[in-house]
């Protein structure tokens, strides 16, 4: 059976995870009729039993040795979302399952002040929500995020926030009060200012023209800010990156980034997809373009060249994006400060020293 576009959805089908022994398909066998097949796909949420909260790396690519996901999967439905490969590990598609069956932390929260008030803690910026969005639509119902920040900002913990969402500024009196002690950086992820491609690429998450209302209010609220844009998919929005970087600027931000396509395991399939039915026209030459920018393959996961690719195309985006960044004047984002961590403040320890 060939895909169904889903109402609110990314994904158009539920391609086994890489993982599992057997695979499965939708088949037509002339008995049914796939018309009957419901266009909504319900969200379910689960209880992730985490032992821990903190997660450790060392890439060379991103700025931060640790980070905290009190979420697995993400409702926003984003197609080309580099953390769908992740829900294999649980047995289930990156599919639609990624953004359909998702996972959170109840006692996120516990676990984070257990972590920080250990004897051997050394603190550094600590990234909230990269793997999937912490300002997900679930984050209203169940407010993981929101708790997660009041123990970062009780410990005066450095912290960085990336999001598609407007959700934040729920939150705006926790990161006013961290900004004044240079504990917080948000930064805002904008793909395309189309509305109509954004309503296909990222179904569920806030529409362009409030992303950038979002990073006005934060900049005006004195919290430092920058914009992410990602992924540049060729053909699609790579033209816009100019545009996004000056209408970003001109909300308050004050540093950028982009990072180029990224289509790990299951993605290629997913995304491939995804072109053919939205796309069709285009689809080829979305794919070439990403091939000659990674060496021939979908991806490669090589550090230094995974976010930007190589060859002339992502040559030609590296240079542009150095000349906007440049003509615009981006001043960049001040230093997180590490230097006021208090895990006293949540393990109940005096300090003879602190006359507070």
């Amino acid at each position: 059976m060939p895909p169904h576009i889903k109402k609110g959805r990314g994904a158009l089908s539920n391609q086994t995870g890489r993982f599992e022994q057997l695979t499965k398909e939708d088949l037509d066998d002339g008995w049914d009729d796939p018309d009957k097949y419901p266009a909504k796909v319900p969200t379910q949420l689960f209880v992730d039993t985490a032992k821990t909260v903190i997660t450790y790396n060392q890439s060379p690519d991103v700025p931060f040795d640790r980070s905290i996901n009190p979420y697995r999967g993400c409702e926003h439905g984003c197609v080309y979302c580099f953390a769908r490969p992740s829900h294999a590990y649980l047995g289930l598609s990156p599919g639609l399952d990624f953004e359909t069956k998702l996972f959170y932390k109840p006692n996120a929260p516990e676990l984070l002040k257990a972590e920080l008030s250990a004897k051997n803690y050394r603190p550094a910026p600590v990234a909230l929500g990269i793997n999937t969005d912490a300002y997900q639509p679930v984050e209203r119902q169940l407010k993981l995020t929101r708790r997660l920040l009041e123990v970062l900002n009780d410990t005066h913990h450095p912290t960085s926030i990336v999001t598609k969402s407007s959700l934040i500024e729920r939150d705006l009196d926790l990161l006013a009060a961290m900004a004044k002690d240079g504990l917080i950086h948000v930064c805002l992820s904008i793909t395309t200012l189309n509305p109509d491609l954004t309503r296909r690429l990222e179904p569920r998450a806030t529409t362009p023209k409030r992303r950038l209302q979002t990073l006005a209010t934060l900049a005006e609220a004195g919290i430092p800010v920058s914009v992410l844009v990602a992924p540049l998919i060729p053909m699609l929005n790579d033209s816009e990156l100019e545009t996004i970087l000056q209408q970003c600027r001109a909300a308050g931000a004050l540093d950028a980034g982009y990072v180029l396509l990224r289509l790990p395991h299951e993605l290629k399939d997913l995304f491939t997809e995804w072109l053919q039915t939205h796309e069709p026209l285009k689809a080829d030459h979305v794919m070439h373009r990403i091939y000659d920018s990674r060496g021939g393959k979908a991806y490669d996961s090589t550090f230094g060249v995974r976010m930007r690719g190589t060859g002339q195309y992502a040559d030609l985006l590296a240079q542009r994006f150095h000349l906007a960044m440049k003509k615009l004047a981006f001043p960049g984002s001040p230093p997180l400060n590490s230097s006021l961590f208090r895990s006293k403040l949540i393990s109940g320890q005096l300090d003879l020293f602190d006359g507070d």
